[in-house]
C-alpha cells in the first residue's frame, strides 16, 4: 500500500505563486508515475500534471503550460508542482495520484492511478 499526503496548498492573489508537495510513504519502489489532478467547484476532475518516476517524460494540461511546472524527488518520494501566475479558474482542490505500472493509456487518465492523497485546496482570489 502506499499512503499520500499533499501540502502547500492556501490563498494567493492572482498572479502569485504556489508550491504544492505530495509526500508518498509506504510500497513506494514501485512508482511508475506521479500526477496532480484538480477539482473546481462544482466542477468534474482534471488533469494537471504528470511526470514519470525517472524524470524522463512530463505532461501539463494546455491550462496550465507554461505557468505549472512539475517535479519529483524520488530519494523523497515526493512530487511536487510549482504553480505561477495563477488564476482565479486554477482555484481547486488539487489531489496528488501515483501509478505503480505502465500502461497503454496515457498518464493524464485519472484510472491508470491506484493511490490518491486527500487533496488541498488552492484558492486565488482576483
Amino acid at each position: 500500500q502506499v499512503q499520500l499526503v499533499e501540502s502547500g496548498g492556501g490563498l494567493v492573489q492572482a498572479g502569485g505563486s504556489l508550491r504544492l508537495s505530495c509526500t508518498a510513504s509506504g510500497r513506494t519502489f514501485s512508482t511508475y508515475a506521479m500526477a496532480w489532478f484538480r477539482q473546481p467547484p462544482g466542477k468534474e476532475r482534471e488533469f494537471v500534471a504528470a511526470i514519470t518516476w525517472n524524470g524522463e517524460r512530463t505532461y501539463y494540461a494546455d491550462s496550465v503550460k507554461g505557468r505549472f511546472t512539475i517535479s519529483r524527488d524520488s530519494a523523497k518520494s515526493a512530487a511536487y508542482l510549482q504553480m505561477n501566475s495563477l488564476k482565479p479558474e486554477d482555484m481547486a482542490v488539487y489531489v496528488c495520484a501515483l501509478r505503480t505500472r505502465g500502461s497503454t493509456l496515457s498518464l493524464t487518465v485519472p484510472i491508470t492511478y491506484g493511490y490518491w492523497g486527500p487533496g488541498t485546496q488552492v484558492t486565488v482570489s482576483s
